[in-house]
């Protein structure tokens, strides 16, 4: 995949990875729509239910006091200038007359006739309006004589009620001629009223729609308003977390977040000044430590060379050295090679440390370099090879000397022989075996007692002492540290563990070849913002 393209998958990656974040449930803004629009909706809801209900308890009275005053008027006016047995016609007459009034609602009347009969006048429509149609318990009530009390006066009165029929809803009513005369019933249809309330339901339910919306709008440019410094904020501080101390907030306006876009200003200033007071004094130190190791090489050298003739003499028999200072001379020897080892180990961790370590990378055969690392130390009667010759690594041959000596050397010192170094190829990811591709694997194991669970975290720590009560070794307490470094700079790693057997195993692994993984890895650093090559 070219430069271009990864780019353009790392933006549309970047660009739907943000459109989720915004969407995700957990994110604050869409709280805040969804909170905004639930308390809009509620608010809406709520005054278009009252207000509905009010206005159909309006109209609705409205029009039955309306009816039920023209049918007691119709009523006291028509019917009660019948005479108390009207015949058929008479009825009939009357009830059309009634239903001629100005609300335009259906009569109808009973009564006797002077034969005893029961007759009807019906004003017709609605499909013939009959005494059937007049539910059962407003006929009891209209025809139920009342007891007359001083609060009573009139033994029949008027009683109505609200029906639906076929979703149409309709106002019945219900009375007596006082003083003796026809028995009228009224049935007038609310289907306006229903129709106007209806439509007065839908427009505020129109009216709520359009409230969400405008709720969930302004919700979401609130939102904006106020995240927008809260995503700059965060935006500088993964910024800040990547090391660009340097990222400032543009502070506007005076309110809260203009308080913490300052105040992020002024811990981020804090940092990178307490950052490069830590840097300055770390380049410090390590200037320090490369000056005193390069001062102490001078005096050291010469040091080195009466040790060595010193050493000579231990060794000649019949020398001169007196037996009572031979062992204080032998003393000095270890002590000053000690010192060398260490300078020189110091001044390789400075280099390490000062980024200036470099790789002289060569093609080497794995088992031939082992094998000289422990012949050049005389180590051929306490170390078992198990490596086949062949297997190749372009790696730098000095390193590697490097590393092999501290891990077997460590293995002798503190595991004893017999140590046993296997050497084995892991295919890459490719499935290759052979050829660039692949690591290299080399295990040192010793049988020793192992290393304790404890220290097992700290054994490639500078100057990591396993015991506080024994702060004094034969080693420098770097060799591990550098051993590591080494396998880092190749594009390695070591780790260390304790065999189910017993004793411990270091193992190393490295690329076979460090120059194809160093280009490699070049080249997509290139491609990521900020990145830095490894030297």
């Amino acid at each position: 995949m070219t430069h271009e393209h990864q780019g353009r998958a790392r933006g549309w990656s970047a660009a739907r990875k943000g459109v989720w974040s915004r969407l995700r449930f957990t994110s604050l803004r869409l709280r805040l729509v969804v909170v905004f629009g639930l308390v809009a909706l509620t608010a809406a809801v709520s005054a278009s239910g009252i207000a509905y209900w009010l206005n159909r308890e309006s109209v609705l009275t409205r029009t039955q006091d309306a009816v039920l005053r023209d049918f007691e008027r119709e009523m006291q006016n028509r019917a009660g200038a019948l005479p108390q047995h009207p015949t058929q016609d008479e009825l009939q007459r009357a009830a059309g007359q009634m239903a001629n009034s100005s609300q335009r609602f259906t009569v109808l009347l009973v009564a006797t006739d002077p034969d005893g009969r029961t007759v009807y006048g019906s004003s017709g429509g609605l499909n013939g309006f009959s005494l059937q149609d007049v539910p059962v318990s407003l006929r009891d009530a209209v025809t139920e004589r009342q007891k007359i009390t001083s609060t009573n006066k009139y033994p029949h009165h008027m009683y109505w009620l609200r029906t639906v029929d076929e979703d149409t809803p309709y106002l019945v009513a219900g009375t007596r001629v006082i003083g003796g005369g026809p028995t009228g019933y009224m049935l007038k249809s609310l289907e306006p009223e229903a129709k106007d309330l209806n439509s007065l339901a839908w427009s505020l339910g129109i009216a709520t729609a359009l409230a969400l919306i405008g709720s969930a709008l302004l919700a979401h440019a609130a939102a904006t308003t106020v995240l927008k410094p809260v995503q700059r904020l965060g935006v500088a501080a993964r910024r800040l977390g990547e090391g660009k101390l340097d990222t400032r907030l543009r502070v506007s306006g005076t309110d809260e977040l203009a308080d913490l876009s300052h105040t992020f200003n002024k811990a981020a200033e804090a940092l990178e000044k307490r950052v490069a007071d830590m840097a300055a004094r770390d380049e410090a130190s390590r200037r320090f430590v490369a000056d005193m190791s390069h001062e102490l090489r001078t005096p050291l050298t010469a040091i080195t060379a009466v040790t060595e003739v010193l050493e000579e003499e231990l060794e000649f028999e019949g020398g001169g050295i007196d037996p009572m200072i031979e062992p204080a001379v032998r003393l000095v020897v270890s002590e000053t090679r000690r010192l060398n080892d260490l300078v020189e180990n110091l001044m390789e961790v400075t280099r390490f440390d000062a980024g200036t370590a470099r790789l002289v990378l060569d093609d080497v055969d794995v088992a031939d370099q082992i094998t000289a690392c422990i012949d050049a130390r005389a180590w051929l009667d306490a170390v078992d090879l198990d490596a086949e010759r062949g297997i190749h690594a372009r790696i730098d041959p000095r390193r590697l000397d490097v590393i092999l000596a501290n891990l077997i050397g460590n293995a002798l010192k503190h595991g004893g022989s017999p140590v046993r170094v296997a050497v084995r190829e892991d295919p890459g990811e490719d499935g290759e075996g052979a050829g660039d591709g692949g690591t290299v694997v080399i295990e040192v194991r010793d049988h020793g007692p192992g290393i304790p669970e404890e220290v097992l975290p700290h054994v490639f720590d500078r100057f990591y002492k396993a015991s506080a009560s024994r702060p004094r070794s034969e080693g420098s307490g770097l060799g591990l540290s550098i051993a590591l470094e080494n396998a880092h700079i190749h594009g390695g790693e070591i780790t260390a563990a304790n065999s189910p057997e017993g004793g411990a195993v270091f193992t190393l692994r490295l690329p076979r070849d460090v120059s194809a993984r160093s280009s490699e890895e070049s080249t997509g650093d290139a491609g990521d913002e900020g990145a830095e090559g490894d030297a």
